[in-house]
């Protein structure tokens, strides 16, 4: 196993460096960690605030940090003394858990309660204590609602035990923190009782207790490495710094005091600003001398920190809130049933209730003698058991509630969540969606929207690490207008240290005659720009070089280390034309130049941000003068050139052609600073670096000041690869019916190309290209665009009507290309009804260029203006508001690390993974589900109806002949399990056929096993069945002397196994867990039924056991199973035959073709032994 430590030890010797020029200053603040990367936040952005353009509004990018600073007033910082903790701050204790001992119950009670369905049972169970209305026993009424609550509540408080055992082990966890009055003891102290202020020593391979800022580290320059993973994802290492001052503060004396004043605790984790009051003067803080809590200490000996934010006031806790919670498309729906069944409720309740009354009215004069009613107590003289015809029917109204409560089921929602964690376990076990790879599996993070995955009609997709690899390869450069693109030699290039040889990590193909022309030694003009190419590339980055070991210890390998995948691949291609970066420090970056090591001292880095597009190093060179390199976007970069117009022409054309092969390109550049030029430059980025309010802006104008008269050295271009499968599985997805959307930041030609790459673009495609300045040109587009597809769309039907030309003329595919510019003017404005307009009517849409609230932006263009699911997939942090935005938010675990799975409801590997994700696994889950709740309601109406037909002849008094018992058990234990298992484990076709015929998938986006036409249908098989259970015995048993105790036994008993029947007429492919389940529930029933009848002190004592005995009892199960069932294989068998579907017809093509393999195949005989 190979060992990695810092590429330069401290105590190594280090080359000569030339004396530095009388200008160059000895210490400077070191470059802040480049933070390309969007602060994260798990609440969903405003995807229409209004941009930087309206002077009377915010900036939509602005940071958390700023944005609370800006809010809080006078009180925007905290002051931190330097070793003194402070009981003023948040403590170090963490808690993640929801419940205490005192506040489960009401708590958990609370949120049990915010469905309204749970408030409904317990009105009914509350009804059903009163005495006048009550029907059921008092416990039995309220066992069904307490045994729902009591799962519920057992699963929470598992939950939340393990949470805090968690936050135990967590807070008890040991940290060095220097004891009081000391400069160098550091005794264990329990992480919950650290507090701000005090002073942490970490050491290698430790994690952080908390957020500090570096004071000081083993690396004699302050250098310290971190890794982020358990923070967001990332495993590549970061670099921080300790500031020089404390740095040498502590190894003079071993102590720092001083006060740090810090902004308030904000949920960046990108963003850091502070300054440290030492020795009479302000040092500058930034994002790279803060370390978070979560991360751990690597290739570090050891680091010591100052608290500036403990526990709940740490950025990892702050962000800890996890994804917005979103309901599946099936349960919103569920709504509308609910609804209906409650309309039904009512109906038979006021039914029942109002034939009671007339009842009353009808036989007032003979309630005396009556049963249930008895209008005089012949003791007292006064009413017994009556309240008057108006009372008596609000009170039948009521018990009729209490007794009809079932045919809305309880037991759905448990039901539900049981096969959906059924279903979640099966996905996350399919090995098709398992990466090798990256060794990553499939995580189901939100288990209540499974369903809303066979319903998807919109695909959102990021492009870099969602389309492709995001492992970048350089390709080409174009270097003073000179292309310079036909690498072939892939020459690894090595440098001698130490009597040892380094070799980069990533061998690069390099161009023959650029290598010659390096190897000159820069004689020429032609030579020295290809060396300041080469220059920029190695110096303007945060890229971090690692000497990793190998087997062979005369070798060792250079591993650069970087936030981005394109400053590495740049940094290889440096090091294999001989420009190798070999060590990194606060300060100053030793790069081995064909051979010669040289100092570059590192004055200032303005990192990268959305606005200016780029970045910019300014460095001091061993020949004593002052350089700023810059690289970054060719938009940005060409509008602050030296006017140079041939050398920018050549650039912009190989650009194009870069961008035109789907290669991701940067624009390189140089310029020399003046020592005036240096010495304003350098006033005001030290005053921009220690401002603690708007130090980003204050930066931002520093840089952009400076940026100009850039000379262009050239371009680049890297290969960004496509993953495996992406062409196919984006086919797959659009023969599925799927539209799919790429919303890219990259340029426009790049964007295309990697359309026409993956197979979304084609040649046949007319593309509508909108890319505008402005707010009336966009307009303009707009409106061409919807003449044209209204020109289009009559030319097709026109020539659809002849005959000859309605094959050519059926195809014509609309694609809508637009960048981000244009959708600063369109998306803030009435704009967006026309693009949503241009949008629907187009196969493809290729959005290049967009920033990550426009991709939010985009997303709620469609799902606030239709009813189609949409699905968002990425695996950046940009892409974070996207996914939040969706129906579904799936999340790559890739190169950019883990926001995107954070924030996602759904986790895998590879973006094909979607087509057996979505085809497969989400037509089974919405298959499932949508019959598992249609079932429920049918079996429940049945039950239902058949208690109200036999109240018509109990003198309206809702006396029921089914046992109590039987009926709180109908929907808890005799019917509730088949369909659990059915749910998780049926499938209606198997995944070849599903894999093979993608358009099968469109049953879930036209909603055919979930409708309202399909609960009607259910409702009425339910009348129907419930007419002939209670009908077939009570005929056959009318002439008799039965008890009610027994024909509601054969009531019951006939009921489950009707609506068992239906399920197993229903049921695709049978196991013999299914068998065991719907059979073995039959047999429960009646076994239960001859529990609740030798229990002496019930009704009905005993009736199963003369019922059994006789032959007619057998007899009318028989004829009622199949009255019942005749129905429903009528339509089953003329839907099959006469209309049938895509899936019963690709059923069907799976069962000859397996007869056929039969047929086809020889049968070896089984022998007896």
């Amino acid at each position: 196993m190979s060992s990695e430590r810092p590429l330069l030890d401290a105590t190594a010797t280090t080359p000569p460096t030339p004396a530095a020029a009388s200008r160059l200053p000895p210490s400077q603040p070191e470059p802040p960690v480049r933070a390309d990367h969007l602060g994260f936040s798990v609440e969903v952005p405003d995807p229409f605030r209004r941009s930087r353009r309206d002077n009377r509004d915010q900036p939509p990018d602005l940071s958390a940090s700023r944005r609370e600073l800006q809010e809080g007033g006078d009180c925007e910082s905290r002051a931190v003394v330097v070793g003194e903790p402070s009981a003023e701050f948040s403590g170090n204790a963490i808690r993640t858990a929801k419940y205490s001992a005192l506040t489960f119950l009401p708590r958990n009670l609370f949120e049990q309660f915010r469905r309204l369905s749970y408030v409904y049972f317990l009105a009914i169970t509350v009804l059903n204590q009163l005495p006048q209305v009550a029907v059921f026993g008092r416990g039995a009424s309220v066992l069904p609602l307490a045994f729902v609550l009591f799962v519920t509540a057992v699963k929470d408080a598992y939950e939340d035990f393990r949470r805090h055992r968690s936050d135990r082990r967590e807070n008890n966890r040991l940290a060095a923190v220097l004891a009081p009055q000391t400069a160098s003891e550091f005794p264990p102290k329990k992480w919950k009782h650290i507090r701000v202020g005090d002073v942490v020593r970490v050491v290698s391979s430790e994690t952080l207790p908390a957020d500090m800022v570096l004071l000081a580290t083993s690396d004699s320059t302050g250098v310290a490495h971190v890794q982020t993973v358990n923070l967001d994802g990332e495993t590549n290492l970061k670099t921080r710094y300790a500031k020089q001052e404390t740095q040498l503060r502590f190894s003079h004396n071993g102590g720092v005091g001083g006060i740090l004043h810090c902004e308030r605790p904000n949920r960046n984790i990108y963003g850091f600003q502070a300054y440290l009051e030492i020795d009479g003067k302000r040092v500058s803080l930034g994002p790279s001398n803060i370390v978070l809590r979560g991360c751990e200490l690597k290739n570090t000996s050891w680091a010591i920190g100052v608290v500036v934010y403990a526990g709940k006031e740490t950025k990892v806790m702050l962000n800890n809130s996890g994804p917005p919670s979103k309901r599946s498309r099936l349960e919103t729906q569920l709504n509308r049933e609910t609804v209906i069944l409650s309309i039904m409720l009512i109906g038979m309740c006021t039914t029942a209730s109002v034939l009671a009354g007339i009842w009353l009215l009808n036989h007032r004069g003979e309630l005396e003698f009556t049963q249930f009613f008895r209008e005089k107590d012949y003791t007292t003289g006064k009413n017994y058991n009556y309240y008057g015809v108006g009372m008596q029917i609000f009170i039948t109204f009521l018990m009729a509630v209490i007794v009809y409560q079932v045919i809305i089921p309880i037991s759905l929602y448990i039901s539900m969540e049981m096969v959906r964690l059924g279903q979640a376990y099966f996905m996350g076990a399919d090995k098709d969606l398992y990466d090798k790879s990256s060794r990553s599996k499939f995580q189901c993070r939100a288990l209540n929207i499974n369903e809303d995955l066979g319903q998807i009609k919109y695909v959102f997709s990021d492009k870099t690490g969602t389309l492709t690899e995001n492992k970048m390869e350089f390709q080409c450069a174009s270097i003073h207008g000179v292309d310079y693109s036909s690498g072939k030699d892939t020459r690894g290039y090595s440098v001698v240290v130490d009597d040892l040889l380094w070799t980069p990590k990533v061998a690069v193909r390099t161009d023959p005659q650029l290598f010659k022309l390096l190897r000159n030694g820069g004689t020429n003009v032609e030579g020295k720009l290809v060396l300041d190419f080469f220059l920029a590339l190695a110096v303007c980055n945060t890229i971090v070089p690692l000497v990793v070991d190998t087997r062979d210890p005369r070798q060792k390998l250079i591993d650069y280390q970087g936030e981005s995948p394109d400053e590495q691949a740049l940094a290889y291609a440096a090091a294999s034309y001989g420009i190798v970066l070999v060590e990194r420090t606060s300060g100053y970056v030793v790069i081995d130049v064909l051979g010669d090591r040289q100092r570059f001292d590192i004055l200032g880095l303005h990192e990268f941000d959305s606005d200016r597009k780029r970045m910019s190093v300014i460095v001091g060179c061993p020949d004593s003068t002052v350089k700023l390199y810059a690289k970054g976007a060719d938009s940005s970069m060409f509008g602050i050139t030296n006017k140079e117009l041939d050398s920018v022409r050549a650039t912009e054309a190989h650009l194009h052609k870069y961008s035109s092969l789907g290669l991701r390109t940067l624009v390189v550049g140089m310029r020399e600073l003046s020592q005036p030029e240096y010495e304003e430059w350098q006033s005001a980025y030290e005053n921009a670096s220690t401002a603690v309010l708007g130090r980003g802006n204050l930066l931002r104008s520093v840089a952009v000041n400076i940026e100009c008269n850039i000379h262009i050295l050239g371009a680049t271009g890297i290969e960004d690869k496509l993953q495996d499968g992406v062409p196919e599985a984006i086919e797959s997805l659009r023969q599925a019916g799927m539209k799919v959307w790429i919303l890219t930041g990259d340029k426009q030609e790049t964007a295309i190309s990697i359309g026409y790459s993956c197979k979304l673009l084609t040649n046949d495609m007319t593309q509508i290209v909108i890319n505008n300045n402005s707010k009336e040109s966009c307009k303009k587009s707009l409106e061409e665009a919807i003449a044209t597809i209204k020109e289009l769309r009559v030319t097709s039907t026109l020539d659809t009507l002849n005959p000859v030309l309605s094959s050519e003329s059926a195809g014509v595919v609309l694609a809508l290309i637009v960048d981000g510019n244009s959708l600063v003017y369109i998306l803030e404005t009435e704009l967006q009804e026309e693009l949503f307009k241009v949008a629907t009517e187009c196969s493809v849409v290729l959005c290049c260029r967009v920033a990550p609230l426009q991709k939010a932006g985009i997303v709620a263009l469609i799902k606030n203006r239709t009813d189609d699911m949409t699905l968002a997939i990425g695996d950046g942090a940009n892409d974070v508001s996207m996914i939040q935005m969706a129906d579904v938010g799936i999340g790559i675990s890739g190169q950019e690390g883990g926001q995107a799975v954070m924030a996602s409801d759904f986790s895998m590997g590879q973006f094909r993974f979607l087509v057996p994700l979505l085809l497969v696994h989400g037509h089974w889950n919405y298959q499932r589900m949508g019959y598992m709740i249609l079932y429920n309601f049918y079996k429940n109406a049945t039950f239902v109806l058949v208690l109200f037909w036999y109240v018509l002849y109990t003198a309206f008094t809702l006396t029921t002949a089914i046992s109590e018992w039987s009926s709180l058990l109908y929907t808890v234990l005799y019917t509730s399990l088949p369909t659990i298992v059915v749910g998780i484990l049926d499938k209606d076709l198997s995944k070849s056929t599903l894999l093979a015929y993608p358009k099968l998938y469109g049953s879930g986006q036209r909603n055919e096993k979930y409708n309202l036409n399909l609960f009607v249908l259910n409702m009425v098989e339910a009348l129907w069945q419930s007419l002939v259970v209670i009908y077939i015995p009570y005929f056959a048993y009318r002439q008799s002397t039965i008890d009610m105790s027994s024909l509601g036994d054969l009531w019951a008993l006939a009921s489950v196994i009707v609506v068992n029947m239906q399920l197993a007429m229903d049921i695709i492919r049978w196991n013999w867990i299914i068998h065991a389940f719907v059979w073995g529930t039959i047999a429960a029933t009646a076994i239960c039924l001859f529990v609740i009848d030798s229990i002496w002190f019930l009704p009905g004592y005993g009736a199963i056991y003369h019922l059994m005995g006789t032959g007619l009892f057998w007899l009318l199960l028989l004829i009622i199973v199949a009255a019942a069932m005749v129905p429903h294989f009528v339509i089953k068998a003329f839907t099959e035959h006469f209309r049938p579907s895509d899936i019963q017809i690709a059923r069907e093509m799976e069962k000859f073709e397996a007869l056929n393999q039969v047929n086809r195949s020889e049968i070896p005989m089984r022998t007896l032994s």
